[in-house]
Parts: C-alpha cells; structure tokens; sequence
C-alpha cells in the first residue's frame, strides 16, 4: 500500500511516500480500516520534529507512518471487538498511520460516523473538534455569564473554541495576530478581538472587564503569552495550557500563580480525556451533531493528496496555511 513513513526525525524532507508498505493486520483489540481521509495537524509535525520521541502519552516510536486522525471503512475486527462492525464509516484520532491506505486503529478509538457526515468533514473534526469539547466542557465547565479569552482565535481549535463557548453563553475575548485573523475570531462569535501588542492584551481584556480579568484563558502558545494570560485572569482564575506553538516555558516558579492572584494553572492532555469508547464517541456525536445543525464552523484549507503532505507540512510551519487540511487517501469512496 501506499504510505507516507518517517525513519528518522527532521524536517518535511524525511517524510517518504512509499508504495510497498505491507497492509497491516488488526491485533487483539483493533479494526482494520480503509482510510479515505486524513486530517493534517501540528501533531504530526511534532511526530516528524521528535518532539514525542521520549512521551509516555504519544507513543510513536521509529519507524511510523505519520497522521494521527483519520475517517474510513471497517475493513476487518480484531479479536475481541464487538461494538463495531464491518462497513462501519469511522474516525479516529491520536492513534498514527492514517497517512496511508490502510490503518489499524484501536476499536475503543474509532467513533461512528453519521451519514449526514461526510469523510472529509469527519477527518477535519475529530481531532480538533473532540479537544476543544474536552477544554471547554470538562476542564473549563464554561456557562452562562462567565468569560474566557482565547488564544490564536483565527485557528482551526481557536475557533471551535470561541463556537462552543458562545454556545454555552460565555463571553468571549480572542487575540490573533492580524486584522484578517482577528476578523475569522470575530466571524466565530468572538465578542472581542485583540492584537497580542506585546501582551498588552492582558491590559485591553482588565479594562473591558472593569479591572476583574476573564475566568477562563486557553493559551495554545506558551512562552509568548503565558504570562501575560496570568495578567488577563480573574483572581482564582483558571489558565488552560494546551499548547507551546511559542516555545515551552521552562523557568515558571509556582511563586508566581500566587502573585498573580491564586491562579490555577493546568496543562491538559486530549488523550487523558479519551480513555474509553462511551467518552470518544460522545464527544464525537457532540461534534458530529452541531456541525450538521449548523451550529459549527469548521475552516477547512484546500484539500491535498498523499503526493502533496510535504508541502501542506511546510506551509504549517511556516504559519502560511490557514483553515484545518484533509488528505484524500482514497477519492473513489468520495
């Protein structure tokens, strides 16, 4: 089969497309799925950067077939899988190889697809639609009247975020780093968009507040704003780091959450809010379920083939792709 492997850690160059990858066959536990579509994300990036290579939580070792979420067919059960069954259209995420035609997947990761659902728009949700729902509804247990400042607003999670925040009834502030980014945040929903202005964010959200700060941060950037979100937070506020696009912050004295006003800093993980079948496929009917009443936006960027990853990859880097890309495995199961 075809397959885009890494053997090595390094940039878009060591991704290797391969057309003589054996067909994998599910152990005890996992399906065998025909892949359709792979969705694209920072993830893989780090996959391919090493940034995984020592994590207990993502495991990928070398050699892997890179791409972490994906949308298929059931092709074939593993021993001891009962709640699937062959023909079933499923997605998945955190379990890699869905950047080639065939995968095996965990079962207990694979949620159903409703048919209203297409595979392109189930392999561009499911990652980032399942972590913005763990975020807001788990970790943050945003509702009415309470409010939040988001990060990166014009992202692919960022606007989710601001989407099912507003859903719930808070009130939502998010940066973005241009006036075009920050007009995607304010098409999202968002009530307030700001520049990050050297962290002077943090002074906009006070004083738009009346000096009290927001609830709630989501920081997906770390080093560059960390801090400064310290600043935009209500005195027992909740900071949620979930990503260190910027850098990871390495010299954080726990002194400071103190001075900061008795803030609560956490730094979740999407896998440790996916650890059973009945949680993954709730969050995804959640997803699944707003997206096709309309009530969820996702951006999605011009869709790519295995032949063109690379370039997707380096374009993500560079911070030049806008909207969430979907490889398209196998086009004849459009």
């Amino acid at each position: 089969m075809r397959a885009i492997t890494i053997e090595r850690y390094g940039g878009p160059e060591v991704a290797q497309l391969r057309g003589d990858v054996p067909v994998p066959a599910p152990l005890p536990g996992q399906v065998l799925v025909q892949v359709v579509c792979a969705g694209v994300n920072f993830m893989d990036i780090h996959t391919r950067q090493g940034k995984y290579r020592q994590s207990r939580t993502y495991p990928p070792r070398l050699p892997c077939t890179l791409g972490m979420e994906g949308a298929g067919v059931v092709l074939a059960l593993g021993e001891g899988v009962t709640h699937l069954a062959v023909g079933d259209r499923v997605a998945w995420c955190i379990a890699w190889g869905s950047y080639a035609q065939y995968a095996c997947v965990p079962a207990f990761q694979a949620a159903r697809i409703p048919d209203a659902i297409g595979f392109d728009l189930a392999a561009a949700a499911m990652f980032q639609g399942s972590t913005a729902h763990y975020l807001v509804d788990d970790v943050a247990r945003l509702g009415p009247g309470q409010s939040c400042l988001v990060h990166a607003g014009s992202g692919s999670i960022g606007q989710l975020l601001i989407q099912m925040a507003k859903r719930l009834g808070a009130t939502v502030f998010a940066t973005a780093s241009t006036p075009e980014k920050r007009a995607v945040a304010a098409q999202r929903g968002a009530d307030q968009t700001l520049a990050y202005d050297n962290g002077g964010f943090a002074d906009a959200v006070r004083a738009a507040t009346g000096g009290r700060g927001v609830d709630v941060v989501f920081d997906s950037l770390g080093q560059a704003t960390l801090r400064d979100s310290f600043r935009a937070a209500r005195t027992r506020g909740l900071i949620v780091n979930y990503g260190n696009v910027s850098g990871s912050v390495t010299d954080l004295d726990p002194m400071e959450l103190g001075e900061a006003g008795s803030l609560l800093l956490t730094r979740p993980r999407l896998a440790d809010h996916m650890t059973d079948a009945a949680t993954i496929q709730r969050r995804a009917d959640a997803v699944f379920s707003a997206i096709a009443a309309g009530a969820l936006t996702i951006d999605r960027a011009a869709p790519c083939t295995l032949d063109d990853v690379h370039l997707v990859h380096a374009r993500i880097e560079a911070r030049e792709q806008v909207g969430k890309s979907v490889v398209w495995i196998d086009e004849g199961l459009r």
